[in-house]
């Protein structure tokens, strides 16, 4: 169940109380006039001017949604860039979706969209044994993919070879009192028809080029395709590993790994079919070999890794969660408070450099295992330097368990290193872990 206390729409009702006056005073010249000023009738630049103090999602629609000439003032006041960005929905798999910052609940009309399994920016992800469907439910357009059962293996010899059972090149089963490894390390031959493999992260790099991290929870793999194509492409032999985030930046596939490297991914075509293929996968950046889990006391630090553009640069945020080891009377780890740095990539060096305290006053971080934002919100008048986060943890790849039974929102101060929850919350179960930030388009 859903607990939701709605703040009160202060900057709404202030964008309306200038829109008034600005009526009534075009209404007092036009005296003479029989007929008096409409509210349809505003003026392009003063719509602009409503739109720029509503910050949610939920409240421009609701603007739009007076009549047909408000509904096209606020579309060419996107189309020409002239307003902000909306503040990101939070989308919950139940169907349920919340516009901020004041919590207002959304529907779209139409259909519930529950049951999704990721989400890409402004699109939500639907994987079927037919395809996988990215579906906008703002415009109503849809990306279609490949389903992950009609993947193309490189080199195609791979195919044959388990057909035939023969031992995989990078890698075979062995058999080990009763338990099963992968030997010298997993690859996609070892994970493909597992019934966890699902999609961590997805990528719609450009409208030629998708990219994916597939996976079982434990490792995962880097797939590739053309949207509309009718396979995914990978690399069977290449090494599987714990992949922490992904991102398309500059005209380049950047990859974080969980030992903190930064690779980039080169892409070339199959000339055969010219769709999208790994070429090589190469590093840019080391990390630091002292960062490691730490234990003091009888706490574990644990980490998650993130990966944002912020003003043409690129961040890596390292969360470090702090965890109660088990103890007499408890018998699981438990996850405590949060911390949380943030690196921009040195690509001259190759290093992260810390810009923790650097990281820009108007700056407001969105963080998610599915996806994540940096937005400027300086123009509405809302702090920043503040990181909003989700315990989003992937199945099969959570090393703690949490002492509260509901999740929400959280907020981190980069300043203080307080963490606020704002009261939208929800049960924390595996269904619910895939609670993700929905970004409305520009």
């Amino acid at each position: 169940m859903v607990h939701l206390d709605v703040p009160s729409m202060h900057s709404a009702l202030m964008a309306f109380f200038w829109l008034d006056l600005v009526l009534q005073e075009d209404r007092s010249m036009a005296a003479e006039e029989k007929s008096q000023s409409s509210w349809s009738a505003i003026p392009l630049d003063l719509a602009g001017m409503v739109l720029r103090l509503l910050p949610g999602y939920a409240d421009r629609s609701c603007f739009a949604a007076v009549c047909p000439q408000w509904r096209c003032a606020v579309r060419q006041q996107q189309q020409q860039l002239l307003v902000p960005r909306p503040v990101p929905l939070l989308a919950l798999p139940d169907g349920t979706f919340y516009s901020l910052p004041e919590g207002k609940h959304h529907r779209f009309p139409g259909c519930g969209f529950g049951g999704y399994e990721s989400v890409c920016g402004s699109c939500l992800v639907f994987t079927r044994d037919d395809g996988c469907f990215l579906v906008d439910p703002f415009s109503r357009d849809t990306v279609t993919l490949p389903a992950l059962s009609c993947v193309r293996l490189r080199p195609p010899s791979a195919a044959a070879k388990r057909t035939a059972e023969v031992p995989y090149a990078a890698g075979k089963w062995s058999e080990e009192e009763r338990t099963r490894f992968a030997y010298p390390y997993v690859t996609w031959m070892h994970i493909c028809d597992s019934d966890k493999l699902h999609i961590s992260k997805i990528v719609l790099c450009t409208p030629n080029l998708a990219a994916a991290l597939v996976g079982n929870g434990h490792v995962s793999q880097i797939l590739m395709c053309r949207p509309g194509a009718l396979s995914w492409s990978v690399r069977a032999y290449d090494k599987c590993r714990r992949f922490q985030d992904m991102s398309f930046y500059q005209g380049k596939l950047y990859i974080l790994t969980c030992d903190e490297d930064l690779l980039v991914v080169n892409i070339g075509q199959d000339l055969s079919t010219g769709d999208p293929q790994v070429s090589r996968i190469g590093r840019v950046i080391k990390s630091d070999p002292r960062l490691s889990v730490l234990f003091v006391d009888n706490l574990m630090i644990c980490k998650k890794h993130y990966l944002v553009e912020s003003c043409g640069i690129l961040l890596m945020v390292r969360r470090k969660i702090w965890c109660q080891l088990p103890e007499r009377g408890v018998d699981k780890t438990v996850a405590r408070k949060n911390e949380f740095e943030v690196f921009k990539a040195d690509f001259e060096h190759s290093r992260w450099i810390n810009v923790t305290m650097t990281m820009g006053d108007d700056q407001v971080l969105f963080l998610g295992r599915r996806c994540s934002r940096a937005m400027s919100m300086s123009q509405y008048g809302m702090p920043g330097g503040q990181i909003f986060f989700l315990d989003d943890d992937e199945k099969n790849r959570v090393e703690y368990d949490y002492a509260e039974k509901n999740t929400s929102i959280s907020v981190y101060d980069m300043r203080s290193g307080v963490v606020l929850h704002p009261r939208i919350s929800w049960k924390r179960s595996d269904e619910m872990c895939l609670a993700s930030w929905l970004f409305p388009q520009d």
